[in-house]
């Protein structure tokens, strides 16, 4: 495995343990648990940082000259990504909705 392929590993690794902290979050709040949700949030979005840092770094790369291969393990790694971010935001509101629900209760 060379070093770009590495690097787009790393991506899909960040973005999985990024969706399933997620996705973790959200069972918390069956049990009405949101101190745990928010520190669950809190982790996804750390993990999701980290792979923001290897997409952005490999974008400069590529600016500077450097072109990155455009890949299907690439495609998937975008795809893992997107998918984190958007279960992230997605759950995050949710568990707004539940806690704020909760409170009126």
């Amino acid at each position: 495995m060379n070093e770009s392929e590495k690097r787009i590993m790393g991506l899909i690794s960040s973005s999985g343990e990024s969706r399933a902290k997620a996705f973790e979050a959200l069972q918390a709040v069956r049990t009405h648990n949101y101190e745990s949700a928010h520190k669950l949030l809190e982790e996804s979005q750390k993990l999701d940082i980290d792979a923001h840092n290897v997409q952005t770094k490999m974008i400069q790369e590529e600016l500077g000259g450097n072109k990155i291969e455009v890949n299907l393990l690439m495609a998937h790694a975008q795809d893992h990504y997107m998918t984190a971010q958007l279960s992230r935001d997605l759950i995050e509101e949710l568990i707004k909705i539940f806690e704020s629900r909760d409170m009126e209760e």
